[in-house]
C-alpha cells in the first residue's frame, strides 16, 4: 500500500508525456495548414511553393491543387513512395521534371488539370513515362495541341480513363492514341477539332465512353465504333449522323447528338443496344409526305468516302431515315426544339418499350394515335409549344395512355381533346394543358351540330382517380362549376390567367380541398368587392398564389392552418392585418410576398410582427404611401407610426372646434372694434335716413 502513491505519480507523469508528444505529433502533420484523414493529405489552397515534405510517409492520397508549384522536381515525392493518387490541378505548372515519379511505382490516378504542361512537353513526357501502373490521367486545360498530345501519352499503355477537355487539339489522325489499348473513357470536350481520321480509334479496341462535345465536327459518316456504349457529340456543327451500314452488332446505349444542325433522323446502326438517343435543338423534320417525287432517284443522297487509295460510295434514303435503325431497345427519345411537322405511321412502333417521348417546340399540327402508338410503356409525353390543334385517335383500342403518368400539352391551339381521352388512364399523375383555349366538363349542352362526330368541345377530368398535378394556365376559362374536379385528388391546381373562373367564391374546390397543397390563382380578377375569399377548409394547403389581383384585404383562414408561402403581390392592399388576424397564419407561415401594393403608411401597424419573423421574402421592396410620397416600410420609426399619422388618432370633433374657435373669437373681437369706432357716425346716418326724432 505504501507503493500505491508512487504507481499513481508515475502514472500521471507518463499520461503527461503521452499527451504532450501526441500534441507535438498533430502540429507536425499539420505543417503548412494540411489535414490527414485516413491516408490522405489534403493541401489545398495553402500557398505552398513546394511540396511539404513532412507528412506522414504512408500517406497513399495527397491534394495540393491550388498552390503556386510552378515546377515538380526529382526529389518533391521521394517522401511518399506509396502515393495511388496525386492532384496537382491548377498549379502554375510548366515544368515536371523526368525524375519527378521515378519513386511513385503505385500511382494509380493522376491530376495535371489547368496548368500550362505546353511549355515543357518533352520533360513532361518522359516524367509520365515512368508511371507503369498509372490508370487514370487528367491533362484538361493545358492548352495541349494534338502532336503535344499524343507526345505526352506515349507509353501509357495501363491507362483507363483519359481526359484531354479544353486543349486546343483541332484534328485526329491514327497517331492520336497509339499504344492505349486499355483505354476505357476518354473526354475530348471542349477542344476544336474539325476532323477525325479513320482509324483514328481503332487502336482503342475496349474504349467504352467517348467525349467529343462543345467541338466543330461538321459530320459523322461511317461511324464503325462497335464497342462503344456512350457517345456524346452534342454542340458540334454535325449536319449528317450516319453509321456503318454493315450488320456489326453496336453495345451503344446512350448518343446524345443535341445542339448540332441535323437536318434528317440520324441513320442510327442496324442492330444496337440503344436506350437513350437524344437529338435536341437542331433542325430535323420528316419529308416523306412533303416531296412528291416522280423517279425514286431524287429521293436518295450518295455520299462519297475517300480513305487514302480506297474510295467507297454510300447511298441512303432521305424520306425513310429511320426504317433500318434499330430502335428496339430504346427507352428515352428526345426530339425537342427541331422542326417535326408529323410523325410517319410505324415510327413509334418500331419502340415498343419506350418510356419517355419529348417532342417540344417543333412544328406539329396534329397527332394520329393509332394501336401500340404510343408504346403501352410510356410514361412520359410532352408536346407542349407545337402547333397542335387536334388529337385523333382509333376509337375501341385499349387506352394506349394507360402507363401514361406525364402529359404535357401545354402552349398549343388545341380547344379539347378526344372524348374519354383520360378515362382509362389510370397512372396518370400530371397533366399540364395550359395556354389552350379549352373548356371543362361539365359545359352547358352544345348546339346539335357539335355532336359526336364533331370536334371535341370540352376536358374532362372528372373520377380520374390518380390525377395530382393539374395546371390551366391561360385557357380563358369562364366560371368553373362545381362538380369540375369531382373524383380527383389534386395536390397541386393552376388556375392563373383565368379572369372570372371563381365565379364570386372557391366554392367549386371544395372536392379537392381536402387533398389540395399548392394552389395558384394568380390573375383571375379578383376584384376589391371579392367578399367570399375563404381558405378555411383547405387545412393541407402549403402554398398558395393570390398575385396579380385587385385585392383590398387579407384572405381568411381556418384554425388548422398548414399554410407555409403566400403571395399577395401586385394587389390594391391598403393595410397589414392586425395581429389577431395574423395569429392563425404566423404558426405555419415561413415565406410571404407583400411588394407592389399601395399600402397606407398609416395601416401597417402589423409590419412589425412579419418583420420580427423573417417571412417575408421581399421585404425591401415593400412601401406604403404617406402625403403623396413613398416610403419603404423598413424606413418607418421602429418604435410605432410616423408622425403624420398620428393626427389620425385624434377625435375629429374636437379638433375641429379647436381649428374653429380661434376663428370665431377673432371675428367676435374684429366685429367689437368696427362697432365701437363708428358707433356715433352710424348712427346719425340711420337717424337722418329714416328721420327719427332726436332729443337734441
Amino acid at each position: 500500500m505504501e507503493l500505491l502513491p508512487l504507481w499513481l505519480c508515475l502514472g500521471l507523469h507518463f499520461l503527461a508525456l503521452e499527451w504532450r508528444i501526441g500534441n507535438g505529433m498533430a502540429a507536425a502533420a499539420s505543417q503548412g495548414g494540411c489535414k490527414l484523414v485516413d491516408g490522405a493529405a489534403d493541401c489545398r489552397a495553402q500557398n505552398l511553393a513546394a511540396v511539404p515534405s513532412s507528412l506522414p510517409p504512408a500517406s497513399h492520397t495527397l491534394l495540393l491543387d491550388a498552390n503556386p508549384l510552378r515546377t515538380l522536381w526529382n526529389h518533391s515525392l521521394r517522401p511518399y513512395p506509396r502515393l495511388q493518387h496525386l492532384s496537382l490541378h491548377r498549379c502554375n505548372l510548366g515544368r515536371l521534371a523526368r525524375g519527378a515519379f521515378q519513386e511513385q511505382a503505385r500511382l494509380h490516378s493522376l491530376v495535371l488539370s489547368d496548368n500550362a504542361l505546353w511549355e515543357s512537353p518533352r520533360e513532361t513526357a518522359a516524367a509520365l513515362r515512368g508511371l507503369q501502373d498509372l490508370r487514370r490521367l487528367d491533362l484538361s486545360g493545358n492548352a495541349l495541341t494534338e502532336d503535344t498530345a499524343a507526345l505526352l501519352l506515349q507509353n501509357l499503355s495501363s491507362l483507363e480513363s483519359l481526359s484531354l477537355a479544353r486543349n486546343t487539339i483541332m484534328r485526329l489522325d491514327e497517331t492520336a492514341f497509339v499504344g492505349l489499348r486499355r483505354l476505357q473513357e476518354l473526354d475530348l470536350q471542349r477542344n476544336y477539332i474539325f476532323e477525325i481520321e479513320g482509324g483514328a480509334f481503332d487502336g482503342l479496341p475496349l474504349l467504352r465512353r467517348l467525349n467529343l462535345a462543345y467541338n466543330n465536327l461538321p459530320c459523322l459518316v461511317d461511324f464503325g465504333l462497335t464497342q462503344l456504349r456512350l457517345l456524346n457529340v452534342s454542340h458540334n456543327a454535325l449536319e449528317w449522323f450516319l453509321a456503318s451500314s454493315s450488320e456489326a452488332a453496336f453495345e451503344l446505349e446512350t448518343l446524345d447528338l443535341s445542339h448540332n444542325q441535323l437536318l434528317f433522323f440520324p441513320l442510327l446502326p442496324q442492330s444496337s443496344k440503344l436506350h437513350t438517343l437524344l437529338l435536341r435543338d437542331n433542325s430535323m423534320g420528316f419529308y416523306r409526305d412533303l416531296y412528291n417525287a416522280s423517279s425514286p432517284q431524287e429521293m436518295v443522297a450518295q455520299f462519297l468516302l475517300v480513305d487514302g487509295n480506297v474510295t467507297n460510295v454510300t447511298t441512303v434514303s432521305l424520306w425513310e431515315e429511320f426504317a433500318f435503325s434499330d430502335l428496339a431497345d430504346l427507352r428515352f427519345l428526345d426530339l425537342s426544339q427541331n422542326q417535326f411537322q408529323y410523325l410517319p405511321g410505324g415510327f413509334l412502333k418500331k419502340m415498343p418499350v419506350l418510356a419517355h417521348l419529348n417532342l417540344n417546340q417543333n412544328c406539329l399540327r396534329s397527332l394520329h394515335i393509332r394501336e401500340h402508338e404510343p408504346p403501352g410503356g410510356l410514361t412520359e409525353l410532352d408536346l407542349s409549344q407545337n402547333q397542335l390543334s387536334e388529337l385523333h385517335w382509333v376509337p375501341g383500342l385499349p387506352s394506349c395512355l394507360r402507363s401514361l403518368r406525364s402529359f404535357n400539352l401545354s402552349s398549343n391551339q388545341l380547344l379539347g381533346v378526344p372524348s374519354g381521352l383520360f378515362a382509362d388512364a389510370s397512372n396518370i399523375t400530371t397533366v399540364d394543358m395550359s395556354h389552350n383555349q379549352i373548356s371543362l366538363c361539365p359545359t352547358p349542352p352544345k348546339p346539335a351540330s357539335s355532336g359526336p362526330e364533331g370536334p371535341p368541345t370540352c376536358v374532362d377530368f372528372r373520377n380520374v382517380t390518380s390525377l395530382q398535378s393539374l395546371s390551366l394556365e391561360g385557357c380563358g376559362l369562364g366560371a368553373l362549376q362545381d362538380c369540375t374536379f369531382q373524383g380527383t385528388s389534386l395536390t397541386h391546381l393552376d388556375l392563373s390567367g383565368n379572369r372570372g373562373v371563381l365565379n364570386g367564391s372557391v366554392a367549386f374546390l371544395h372536392h379537392v380541398a381536402p387533398t389540395l397543397q399548392v394552389l395558384s390563382l394568380r390573375d383571375v380578377g379578383l376584384s376589391p368587392g371579392f367578399k367570399e375569399l375563404d381558405f378555411s377548409g383547405f387545412e393541407n394547403l402549403r402554398a398558395l398564389d393570390l398575385s396579380g389581383n385587385a385585392l383590398t384585404s387579407f384572405p381568411m383562414f381556418g384554425v388548422s392552418l398548414a399554410l407555409q408561402t403566400l403571395d399577395l403581390r401586385r394587389n390594391s392592399l391598403t393595410a397589414l392585418p392586425q395581429r389577431a388576424e395574423l395569429e392563425p397564419l404566423l404558426r405555419s407561415l415561413r415565406t410571404l410576398y407583400l411588394s407592389q401594393n399601395p399600402y397606407d403608411c398609416c395601416g401597417v401597424e402589423g409590419w412589425g410582427v412579419l418583420e420580427h419573423l423573417h417571412i417575408i421574402t421581399d421585404g425591401a421592396m415593400v412601401t406604403c404611401n404617406l402625403s403623396s410620397k413613398i416610403i419603404r416600410l423598413r424606413e418607418l420609426p421602429a418604435d410605432g407610426l410616423p408622425q403624420d399619422c398620428k393626427w389620425e388618432h385624434v377625435d375629429v370633433g374636437l379638433l375641429y372646434l379647436v381649428l374653429i374657435l380661434p376663428s370665431c373669437l377673432t371675428l367676435l373681437v374684429a366685429c367689437t372694434i368696427i362697432f365701437l369706432t363708428f358707433k356715433k357716425p352710424l348712427l346719425q346716418v340711420v337717424k337722418s335716413r329714416c328721420h327719427w326724432s332726436s332729443i337734441y
